[in-house]
């Protein structure tokens, strides 16, 4: 763990404990405050990218969730939509932010918008980038699907290997010549630290609520972030929440893949800033 703590941390890193479990975060910046959310199998370095282009626009908080990157597994924990968007709460409260943008890739998209939904007055613009959150068969991403299967647990372990993670990292990026092997070390390292994969298996298989249905109430302008070759959930899920979110744009990044704020910080970040730095009310209808 010290060697991961030496690679994996920064000036900016802190650590907050949060409901027993000691949170890995970040805050950078100053501005308006904006929340970075990751995905499964990722870590807050997902956003390395848009944090050196935006960190003198905005206040950038970003955390590795728990059974993430550098923050705890915690004992006892549920892997539930429900925690997450809790523990994300006490945590804004720890750092005194009252209301914040909140941006989020895949699962963090998903916290996003369950989390923009149940703390309304807390968010002020929300961005989905390839957002999970519906529970159809073609909308459950690969790694969920084969973490399912019965008795995988008992191969898990002897699965997280690097050959295996450079395939997935593969998957989701819609040009797999930029993987690099730094990145590929990352995401090895931080996800097969002990009890991280069986936290991954934990929270696959509990139970989820389709609250898609509840979109529709989002008062927040919202920018949907996607990239056309996303292998792991559907463009047209897209498409739904652009109709969905009463408020809400579309940009669709043709030659990228799940994880678009990664494989492209660049572009991606002008978008967000353009997006962001937008009239209250003026986000095209």
């Amino acid at each position: 763990m010290s060697k991961l703590l030496t690679t994996y941390t920064n000036e900016h890193s802190r650590f907050m404990v949060v409901n027993g479990a000691l949170l890995h975060y970040r805050d950078e910046g100053e501005g308006e405050p904006l929340l970075l959310l990751h995905g499964a199998f990722s870590s807050l370095h997902t956003f390395d990218g848009w944090v050196d282009k935006l960190k003198d626009k905005y206040r950038i908080l970003r955390l590795d969730l728990p059974g993430f990157g550098l923050s705890d597994v915690p004992l006892n924990h549920s892997f539930t939509i429900r925690t997450y968007i809790q523990i994300i709460s006490v945590f804004l409260d720890r750092l005194d932010i009252e209301t914040c943008h909140v941006a989020g890739s895949s699962l963090g998209g998903w916290l996003a918008w369950e989390f923009a939904l149940k703390y309304k007055a807390h968010v002020n613009r929300l961005i989905l980038i390839d957002a999970a959150g519906f529970l159809d068969d073609q909308s459950i991403p690969l790694p969920f699907k084969m973490a399912r299967v019965p008795f995988v647990n008992r191969v898990l372990r002897f699965a997280v290997q690097p050959s295996v993670f450079e395939l997935f990292l593969r998957q989701i990026y819609g040009d797999p010549k930029k993987l690099t092997k730094a990145v590929i070390d990352r995401y090895y390292q931080l996800f097969s630290q002990e009890g991280k994969p069986e936290a991954f298996l934990s929270m696959a298989n509990a139970r989820y609520k389709d609250n898609t249905l509840h979109l529709r109430e989002l008062p927040h302008e919202t920018l949907v972030m996607w990239g056309r070759k996303d292998t792991w959930l559907p463009i047209e899920n897209a498409y739904k929440f652009q109709q969905r979110i009463p408020d809400a744009e579309l940009i669709i990044y043709e030659e990228l893949g799940h994880i678009p704020m990664e494989e492209d910080p660049h572009e991606t970040a002008l978008d967000l800033w353009a997006f962001l730095s937008r009239p209250v009310y003026a986000v095209k209808k």
